[in-house]
């Protein structure tokens, strides 16, 4: 698999770390290994839109986690491992999430090897998050993330902030669900044949940079890439038949958040600058918490944000001009239970998205979390979520801690 590639690129930074930190004393040497292991079944109610879907999708899923750390904290190797075993052949699949060496030094943090960043501070559309690409079959949300291949160096300063510089020499391609599965086109389709606008293809150097600053009530991000784009652009043509490619981009990206009382002020916005597109997306909006209810820790947060992408019926999410409406609620209990309750509404089409996500973590080890989407009166004019309108379903995975 491709994956071996660029793990080829990082092993003698591997091996250098690991034999330094075999060198150093036992008692300076800290060592930590966690397990997960996940149950989870999807159900999909409606009858299938494509031929070959299917509606049942049983699936195990294991997480194992092991990080290391000598010179008193300041050097660390860290790993966290994926795999799935799922009914979908495409969902089938595994993926070194994070593999990395660091290292931290007076004001300063070298990052080398496979690892997950986030930048962001909406809940409906993280639009500024770009250096990951996103693990489709795992989440619809965009919540699940591959590892990406760089070297990433961090430099904090106390008057203007910190300085993240990013080099990235490995594009990873995203994943799709297979004929089995759903949340897909019509066409189903195979990453491997989606093309490359740079010659290079995947094996194009990018870079990316993100500055970010506190001052009283504001935290501030300024950032931008350049590189093949985390995602394929898609042409449809007049058969029926998908064209895609990964273009590359220009984007500069912009996250603010305002904390003032009770209230979270929120906004992210991009300007993707491309041969093929040009476009401004943006989602703003905010958080009211109600906190300690009666005393007994129960916070209860209500959410709304609205979402603008100039690609109209052309953006891969869907959210070109859209309203999103939420409740979290988070009850401070020994066993961590947490709901969060939305909606996305399409202000031009009768087009709308319920969510549920819940989790509750039962005894010290056990998690179990569930999930609905529903799909509802999904306009036929949505190029990309009318593929979709026969997709609402359950998700429920208990894991197990090792």
């Amino acid at each position: 698999m491709k994956v071996t590639t660029y793990i080829i690129s990082f092993i003698f930074f591997f091996n250098y770390a690991f034999a330094k930190a075999q060198s150093e004393q036992p008692k300076s040497t800290t060592q930590e290994f966690e397990l997960e292991v996940e149950g989870e079944y999807r159900y999909f109610y409606d009858d299938a839109q494509f031929n070959g879907q299917e509606s049942h999708f049983p699936s195990i899923a294991i997480r194992p986690e092991y990080n290391i750390e000598w010179s008193k904290g300041y050097e660390s190797i860290n790993f966290t491992g994926f795999f799935r075993l799922d009914r979908d052949d495409e969902r089938t699949h595994w993926d070194i999430r994070e593999l990395y060496y660091q290292k931290a030094k007076n004001n300063w943090e070298l990052s080398v090897g496979l690892k997950k960043v986030y930048w962001g501070v909406a809940e409906s559309n993280h639009l500024v998050d770009i250096i990951n690409q996103t693990d489709a079959v795992e989440t619809f949300d965009g919540e699940e993330k591959l590892g990406q291949p760089m070297v990433q160096f961090t430099w904090n300063t106390q008057k203007f902030g910190s300085f993240d510089f990013f080099y990235l020499p490995y594009h990873r391609e995203r994943t799709f669900a297979g004929e089995k599965g759903r949340l897909r086109f019509g066409t189903v389709i195979d990453r491997d044949d989606i093309a490359y606008e740079s010659g290079a293809e995947e094996f194009r150097q990018d870079l990316a940079f993100r500055w970010k600053y506190y001052v009283g009530a504001f935290d501030i991000g300024l950032s931008h890439f350049y590189g093949n784009g985390r995602e394929p652009l898609f042409l449809f043509n007049p058969q029926g038949g998908i064209e895609s490619f990964y273009p590359v981009i220009h984007q500069t990206g912009l996250d603010l958040q305002i904390t003032h009382n009770a209230f979270l002020w929120k906004l992210e916005s991009i300007y993707r600058n491309a041969e093929a597109q040009d476009f401004l997306a943006l989602v703003a909006g905010l958080e009211f918490t109600f906190s300690n209810i009666d005393g007994n820790g129960l916070d209860i947060g209500l959410l709304g944000e609205y979402l603008y992408d100039e690609r109209d019926e052309l953006s891969l999410t869907t959210l070109q001009n859209d309203v999103f409406f939420g409740s979290r609620v988070a009850f401070n209990d020994i066993q961590d239970t947490s709901i969060l309750i939305g909606a996305i509404a399409d202000l031009e089409q009768s087009s709308t998205i319920f969510s549920v996500e819940a989790s509750r973590r039962f005894g010290t080890t056990w998690t179990v979390n569930v999930e609905a989407r529903i799909f509802n009166n999904i306009d036929t004019t949505e190029l990309i979520l009318s593929n979709f309108q026969e997709d609402s379903f359950l998700r429920i995975s208990v894991s197990k801690f090792f």
